[in-house]
């Protein structure tokens, strides 16, 4: 996990202002830095042999994640856009930590302590990752940065009262970090500024995966594991009915390692985009495994692990050969993304655990990513 000292020495830097910026486009290839207003956006290695992770601040986002093959050969595995415009314009999330709230609010609105609030619709006549202008298309500030054997960064941004409609101030970290040889963490923060506005919260971090390197084909024979005997099954618009369902005799059910492809036509919407009710046993510090994807090809293994009851499952079902990084075409189902969090649209259900947190609480997502290669 991020080291307790990084969190505190960031925490500290929260009595400085956020400065606003206006996002314009800015095309051409990445920096080190692009000035846009009064931020800048940057580029940030985190690096440990052939393995490496390169971030934004804009939009808190992982731009690349490179690994060697089981023949020593080095792809980049996650989607991403062809230039930085494209993020700033962003519509499809390509690696962007996603809030105030990720995935829907239904009718986008909800109540809490009796008030009613109304976020920005963007999704229909739902409110999707936020809003019109959630967490990925913001500028973050740099914290905290350090290089050596485990390098990280940490970001951070301060979402102000009634931004895309949610109440209240909040202060928000994410570090991510290289824990060892071939894995990353994503550590999460977040804390209510104002007395008396409770707010939901629940960021994602939503990147896209293909194992055999980004714009190779679909995901749809990549073997996925995820270590949960239910759903939370959704209705029109794809909101949450309140049920939770076992995935056992479903097309949902990948409790053993299973091809997406192979049932994916029996899916309603054309791919999967579910919320998974995560069951597997959980450390001392809550943290389980939530899924492994792997890919035959390359050989290469993915294995997720998280604090959070739940995980967005999602195929990649709106790719439609737009032109990516490096002249790559992503087609449908091009990508898979594994998204932990809470569930979906919990201000409507009140069975589900609850996203409101109030002065003086704190919120807090970790995620561990850790690559191998196929035993033969």
């Amino acid at each position: 996990m991020a080291a307790t000292s990084a969190r505190s020495v960031a925490w500290q830097w929260l009595a400085v202002a956020a400065a606003v910026a206006a996002a314009s486009l800015i095309g051409g290839t990445p920096a080190e830095a692009r000035r846009g207003g009064k931020e800048s956006i940057g580029f940030y290695e985190l690096r440990r042999g052939e393995f490496s992770v390169v971030v934004t601040n804009w939009g808190a986002t992982i731009l690349t994640v490179n690994l060697p093959d089981k023949n020593g050969h080095i792809d980049d595995v996650v989607l991403g856009y062809k230039d930085i415009g494209s993020y700033v314009n962003d519509t499809t999330y390509f690696g962007a930590l996603v809030g105030r709230v990720a995935n829907r609010i239904a009718g986008g609105r909800f109540t809490v302590k009796g008030h009613a609030f109304h976020t920005y619709k963007n999704d229909g006549n739902n409110t999707l990752h936020g809003g019109h202008r959630g967490f990925n298309q913001v500028f973050w500030s740099v914290r905290e940065r350090a290089t050596g054997h485990f390098p990280y960064i940490t970001f951070y941004y301060r979402s102000y009262d009634g931004e895309q409609g949610f109440p209240g101030a909040l202060d928000v970290l994410v570090t991510y970090k290289i824990d060892g040889d071939y894995s990353f963490s994503v550590t999460m923060y977040a804390r209510p500024v104002d007395d008396g506005k409770p707010t939901p919260v629940n960021l994602a971090q939503h990147t896209y995966w293909n194992l055999r390197g980004h714009g190779n084909g679909t995901i749809l024979d990549h073997s996925v594991q995820i270590f949960a005997s239910a759903v939370t099954p959704v209705g029109a618009g794809l909101i949450p009915t309140g049920a939770v369902s076992p995935v056992s005799g479903t097309p949902f059910d990948f409790r053993a390692p299973a091809p997406p492809g192979a049932r994916i036509a029996d899916v309603p919407g054309g791919g999967y985009d579910i919320n998974y009710v995560l069951d597997g046993e959980a450390d001392g510090q809550g943290v389980r495994k939530a899924a492994v994807v792997s890919e035959p090809t390359s050989g290469r293994v993915l294995e997720l692990w998280s604090d959070q009851p739940g995980l967005q499952f999602y195929t990649g079902n709106f790719l439609k050969g737009d032109e990516g990084k490096g002249g790559a075409r992503y087609v449908k189902h091009g990508g898979l993304c594994l998204e932990t969090q809470d569930y979906p649209d919990a201000v409507h259900n009140a069975k589900f655990p609850t996203e409101i947190y109030r002065k003086g609480q704190e919120y807090k997502h970790y995620m561990l990513y850790k690559f191998s290669l196929a035993k033969k």
